[in-house]
């Protein structure tokens, strides 16, 4: 392959795993060189400019992980969202040409099928089919500003848990203190012995 140089990849074109999708969705297509500062701007314009309800990201091989931040950061700032993954295998075509080919000679060209994991995320305004494979409702935006309040007006068996939460910190704080005790008399263990023998004579 060292002979060959990579002109150019494509990828199949498929339909998105989705069913009852707007005719007029947007689909983020995020690449492995993206800025996910230009892809956010641009889907953040069009969720709240343009009223969108719905948006997909999808990306493959290297541009999974890229594609899985764009939505985790849609999710923070929008909030509410209604979320289905997919996760999939697509094909792309990779065509290399021969760099050692002969000038007037036959072009020699390699096109190599390449199956990689692609992953796909609609994200909904509106209520999606929570049985519907893949399927994560929105995040509880104030869940635990309210879980604290509640455990803190409960019954006394819950405060006696909000009591013994706060304990573990202290007790590690100890640990350490006792370490530190412990390093310096390890390295004068030779002189407090000396002491010790000095005091039995």
């Amino acid at each position: 392959m060292e002979n060959f140089r990579k002109v150019r990849t494509s990828e199949e074109e498929s339909p998105l795993p989705f069913s009852d999708l707007p005719p007029d969705v947007v689909e983020m297509k995020v690449k492995e060189g993206s800025k996910i500062r230009n892809l956010m701007n641009f889907a953040m314009a069009q969720m709240e400019l343009k009223g969108s309800r719905q948006i997909v990201f999808s990306g493959c091989g290297r541009a999974v992980t890229k594609t899985i931040t764009c939505v985790e950061i849609m999710k923070r700032k929008l909030g509410g969202l209604h979320q289905v993954t997919k996760v999939r295998y697509k094909t792309l075509l990779e065509v290399w040409e021969n760099k050692d080919q002969l000038p007037g000679g036959p072009v020699q060209n390699l096109t190599v099928h390449k199956n990689v994991p692609s992953i796909c995320i609609l994200l909904s305004r509106d209520p999606l089919d929570p049985n519907e494979a893949g399927y994560q409702p929105p995040e509880p935006r104030h869940g635990l500003g309210m879980q604290l309040s509640e455990t803190g007006e409960d019954t006394s068996g819950s405060s006696t848990k909000a009591l013994k939460r706060p304990l573990p910190p202290p007790h590690e704080e100890l640990l350490t203190k006792k370490l530190q005790v412990q390093v310096p008399t390890s390295q004068r263990g030779s002189g407090t012995t000396n002491c010790q023998l000095d005091h039995h004579h």
